[in-house]
């Protein structure tokens, strides 16, 4: 009986080996998806006077790019099962790199709205899934240690793209700089070759998936074509308490996550800062993020933070959006380079743990669809967060009231996660405790029963005894006689 359950769950992921060469590949594609949204936010001012654009029609180039990222998180999970993690990879680089070689011939805001936002927020899409899915399929115990490296890749990534996004902003204009920047982002294709998928076992075929595999290539109707989708968009996921609460405070912090990041070189130029130094602001925060992803995946690893790693994250979410309610006073240069510190290291923190979290909630086997749907929701936070951060700039006519909504949005999401997951755990541990009080039970009456029965048997009639005695021993039956 032991084979049984190894069929069921997969083989056991390998926890090193080629899976480093894995994570290095992940770094990369992963470092592109979330760094270039917040690093193209150097060109936006430029771009700005260019085109004649507003603060809110400016970013919502990040924003549609960043929703399409998330939103097309079931379809590239789709891709991903048919087709593995490598093709999926190199074909989100190769997107991206076309988008943003397009995107420098762009004479209008809408030609950057697709171009941008749509073309290469699906490459970036397919980067980020994918890279997110093979890590899960190659390591288990070592996992937030993986995830925290794979994910190091957005400010180590970022920290190099914001000084030289400027400078090929000076020397070539935003055009020329694109690009460049197209050129650079095919190495995602690089990063994708080094995803070789996992040597998977000999399945017997007496075993239940293979039957399920064959039951779909040769169904061709309504219900098994629904089927299928809800492998890949799993509205069941919604029944799990943990997961909705998990949602719901993960939705509030995208929605303040990304505004601060673009706004945050334009609020120290409006500060009487320089250029060039306003853009190492963003290179700062990148270089502490750099560092704090991994020391957070290696804190969630230990024996004391593993089961209670859904505190870890709501306490990065208050931190992350504290500072973000205090960067208003924040109005020298010093002050500025301090905050930046504080939100690398809140901003690490959260995106270390944020995927690890839903691994931890629904398992390697659910995850790939679990993601899917968790992005797909967080492209409308994403989509609404940035605009409307521009639109308080526009008719207010000062930076601060984005911070004190982002702030407000993302310290209240956190405050949510720590009070609901307590709830939740206890209810958990009195079901539990309930459970082992019936099985409890259930063994005392069992007892119970076979010890009545032993009372019964002593109790016996002696001649009916006799006779099962007698019945028995046939030496006994042969002297009677």
């Amino acid at each position: 009986m032991p084979p049984a359950p190894a069929d069921v769950l997969g083989p056991k992921p390998l926890d090193g080996g080629w899976g480093w060469m894995v994570v290095f590949g992940a770094h990369i594609s992963i470092g592109f998806a979330y760094s270039t949204p917040k690093a193209l936010s150097i060109f936006f001012k430029p771009i700005q006077k260019d085109l004649g654009a507003s603060y809110s029609e400016i970013a919502w180039i990040s924003s549609i790019m960043l929703a399409v990222m998330y939103a097309g998180g079931p379809v590239s999970s789709m891709l991903v099962r048919r087709f593995g993690s490598r093709p999926v990879v190199m074909m989100g680089g190769l997107m991206c790199g076309v988008s943003m070689v397009t995107a420098s011939f762009g004479s209008s805001i809408v030609y950057l709205y697709l171009c941008i936002g749509i073309i290469g927020g699906w490459g970036l899409c397919f980067n980020l899934n994918a890279s997110l899915t093979i890590i899960s399929k190659y390591f288990l115990v070592k996992r937030p240690l993986a995830n925290g490296l794979a994910m190091a890749g957005s400010p180590v990534f970022l920290c190099f793209l914001a000084p030289v996004n400027q400078y090929l902003l000076g020397h070539f204009g935003w055009r020329g700089s694109l690009l460049i920047l197209g050129g650079m982002m095919l190495n995602c294709c690089v990063a994708g070759a080094l995803m070789r998928p996992v040597a998977q076992p000999c399945i017997p075929r007496s075993c239940t998936p293979p039957k399920e595999v064959d039951q779909s290539k040769n169904t061709k109707s309504k219900g098994s074509f629904m089927k299928k989708v809800k492998t890949f968009v799993d509205l069941s996921f919604f029944k799990d308490q943990g997961f909705i609460i998990y949602l719901i405070g993960n939705v509030m912090f995208i929605f303040g996550a990304y505004a601060p990041i673009v706004f945050l070189s334009a609020y120290a130029i409006s500060q009487g800062v320089e250029e060039y130094s306003a853009a190492y602001l963003l290179s700062i925060m990148g270089f502490v993020d750099m560092f704090v992803r991994p020391g957070t995946g290696l804190l969630a690893n230990s024996k004391w933070i593993r089961p209670r790693i859904q505190y870890l994250f709501s306490f990065a979410m208050v931190f992350n959006g504290t500072f973000h309610l205090l960067c208003p006073l924040m109005r020298t240069y010093p002050l500025l380079v301090a905050y930046a510190v504080f939100f690398g290291v809140g901003f690490g923190m959260v995106f270390a743990l944020i995927f690890e979290c839903l691994m931890d909630l629904m398992g390697n086997q659910c995850f790939p669809s679990a993601v899917g749907l968790v992005t797909i929701i967080e492209c409308f936070p994403m989509l609404l967060g940035p605009p409307a951060a521009g639109l308080l700039v526009d008719i207010f006519g000062d930076y601060k009231y984005l911070f004190f909504m982002c702030g407000g949005v993302i310290t209240t999401g956190g405050l949510f996660l720590f009070i609901m997951n307590a709830y939740n755990y206890n209810r958990l541990d009195k079901a539990n405790r309930g459970k082992g009080m019936e099985q409890n039970q259930n063994t005392v009456e069992n007892q119970e029963q076979a010890s009545s029965s032993e009372a019964q048997m002593e109790l016996m009639d002696p001649e009916v005894k006799e006779m099962n005695t007698t019945q028995l021993d046939p030496e006994h039956k042969e002297e009677a006689s």
